[in-house]
């Protein structure tokens, strides 16, 4: 992995997050060291080579903010024929993610401990994805910082290049305001209508169902690539 401070000295002016310390445990720190030559893919600017990056080819699907990884593991999981590309800034959650492939023994999910607009401007070919999720982004909800949510013209305008004709994005929040942001900064771009999918379920994280249990709506909607 590239070194925090190198990543830092790209920071763009106003970031979608704040990179917090965290506490990281051995197990951790030891997957970071260890299994990110497996399954880590460093930052750096230049188009990826997909089919090289995975040994084939197949359809493409990007999570933006994996957390902790346990959606992306869980969907690569059930979703063999199908390569997971997740992108995430915390280490402790990407430390936890790659335990979490190894103990599945994955072989289509591969991680990027970078800022997702930098790694989509620079790694990601133009119309190489299929999808991308983009789940319970932080909502930042005091208007003062709406400046810093992830969802803005030109992220959108960025998205729409990236996913192929006819692909997905794929929306969820437990917060109202922001799901009507994000609705309305989507749809206000060309290139993307609003679409019934039934087959885009997804499993749900113990953070959805905990807040499920305090009565949080949940938001989610699918956008397609036009």
């Amino acid at each position: 992995m590239q070194d925090a401070a190198e990543n830092s000295r790209r920071q763009r002016t106003v970031r979608s997050f704040v990179r917090r310390a965290g506490r990281i445990t051995p197990a951790q720190k030891r997957a970071l060291q260890t299994l990110w030559p497996v399954y880590g893919i460093d930052y750096q600017p230049g188009e990826l080579k997909l089919d090289e990056v995975f040994g084939r080819k197949a359809q493409r699907i990007m999570e933006i903010g994996f957390g902790n990884g346990e959606l992306l593991v869980s969907m690569a999981a059930q979703s063999p024929d199908t390569d997971f590309i997740g992108v995430e800034v915390h280490e402790p959650g990407v430390g936890h993610c790659l335990l979490a492939i190894q103990s599945q023994n994955l072989t289509n999910v591969r991680v990027i401990c970078h800022d997702a607009i930098e790694v989509l401007k620079h790694q990601i070919p133009d119309r190489s994805l299929q999808a991308v999720h983009l789940f319970f982004p932080d909502p930042w909800p005091k208007k003062r910082h709406h400046k810093r949510r992830i969802v803005q013209p030109d992220f959108v305008e960025l998205i729409s290049q990236k996913i192929d004709t006819g692909g997905l994005l794929h929306t969820a929040t437990d917060w109202d305001e922001y799901a009507e942001w994000m609705e309305a900064t989507i749809l206000a771009n060309k290139g993307f209508q609003q679409v019934d999918a039934a087959d885009g379920r997804r499993p749900q994280t113990k953070f959805e169902q905990r807040g499920k249990r305090l009565g949080h709506q949940i938001t989610e909607r699918f956008f397609q690539c036009v």
